[in-house]
């Protein structure tokens, strides 16, 4: 195998500028991250693990939409009606649907309707808190672990800043997720449910109205965790993530959104996002043996996107790591070649590179013409 460096030239329509700093944070640890791409853009101790409160309730909210039924009646047990605050106050046997419930756990971030959600759906909160986790592992969020679905504090109840960023992006890719904390205001039940009480409910997250193209995302606060909250926007193309755990004092219950803030704006001002592969690019050729041609082209079959500043822009670099020849017959399925997205030695997208043709074996009689003719 050998690896082959290209350079990656592209026209800029402005001139490289020193990215701008973030500034200094309240925060114990933070992270900002691109919603696709989830590269970090600003880290503080993103990787450590912390208690995160009730931005735990992202989590809960999808498990319970991709395993529940929305219409489904949810019957607030004695368990549920005793959850301590902030509470929605329900009643032992009140009844409410489950897709009005998880307007409660978002906009109001609701401890009792946490645990009334997490009984329904998973049978327990026990069970209901190993798929949470289960979920947290299968998309990515690798030091993340659930012991409550509300977020009050437990020993084992933990995330990163990381994993927030990472759990957030497949959350808002959820367009009933995204209509429910974006919500103003909602009172429930939307449609009538015997058993159940009307509650209004009014959206407690003041990010939305504090950043341009604001999605939520959830606050938090335990004596814990400190002030936590997880926020997101999107301009243009672009929608940028950023957590911040641990804001302590107080002024911790306004910093957690300023420190979202400042990273998002920081993000924004200096980050754009650079198409650098695209379907079908031709990015190399490879050498074919005992094939009806020597050589064939080498094409990327997915879209690579990343955000970079424009002095990053000028320097990224392609790595092609390939075999000295590939073996006829070949077919276009073939994953021929590795291609690397380098940015000052740190790879930052990786894809597989496939023939742009078929290429038919010689036959025996093609392949002595062949090395006759050679001579």
């Amino acid at each position: 195998m050998k690896k082959v460096l290209i350079g990656l030239v592209l026209v800029l329509g402005v001139s490289p500028v020193m990215a701008s700093g973030v500034g200094t944070l309240g925060a114990k640890g933070a992270v900002l991250m691109e919603k696709e791409s989830k590269r970090v853009l600003h880290d503080v101790h993103a990787w450590d693990k912390l208690p995160m409160a009730s931005t735990t309730k992202i989590m809960t909210c999808i498990v319970a939409l991709e395993n529940g039924v929305l219409d489904d009646i949810v019957t607030v047990s004695a368990t549920a009606a005793k959850a301590p605050p902030v509470d929605l106050k329900l009643q032992t046997g009140e009844k409410h649907r489950l897709g009005d419930l998880l307007y409660s756990l978002m906009l109001e971030s609701h401890n009792d309707t946490s645990i009334a959600i997490a009984e329904h759906v998973g049978g327990s909160v026990e069970s209901f808190c190993e798929m949470m986790t289960t979920k947290a592992q299968e998309i990515g969020a690798l030091n993340t672990k659930f012991e409550t679905p509300n977020g009050l504090d437990a020993d084992m109840h933990y995330s990163t800043p990381y994993d927030l960023g990472i759990i957030a992006s497949y959350a808002l890719n959820n367009p009933k997720f995204v209509e429910i904390i974006n919500t103003p205001n909602i009172s429930i039940p939307t449609t009538t449910v015997e058993g159940s009480r009307r509650h209004d409910l009014q959206n407690k997250n003041r990010f939305l109205s504090m950043v341009s193209g604001a999605q939520g995302v959830k606050t938090g606060y335990t004596s814990k965790a400190g002030h936590c909250f997880v926020g997101a926007a999107k301009r243009g193309d672009m929608t940028l993530i950023g957590v911040a755990l641990g804001n302590f004092g107080t002024s911790g219950k306004s910093k957690k959104y300023t420190d979202v803030q400042k990273m998002i704006e920081y993000g924004f001002k200096n980050y754009k996002l650079y198409t650098l592969v695209d379907d079908g690019q031709v990015i190399e050729t490879i050498n074919v043996a005992d094939g009806k041609q020597d050589t064939v082209k080498l094409i990327a079959k997915e879209v690579v996107v990343m955000p970079l500043t424009s002095d990053e822009m000028s320097t990224v670099q392609f790595s092609v790591t390939k075999p000295d020849s590939i073996e006829a017959p070949v077919s276009q399925d073939l994953q021929a070649a590795r291609l690397d997205v380098v940015l000052n030695s740190e790879v930052l997208a990786t894809t597989w590179l496939y023939p742009s043709e078929e290429v038919e074996a010689l036959s025996l009689i093609e392949k002595v013409k062949k090395f006759i003719n050679s001579f």
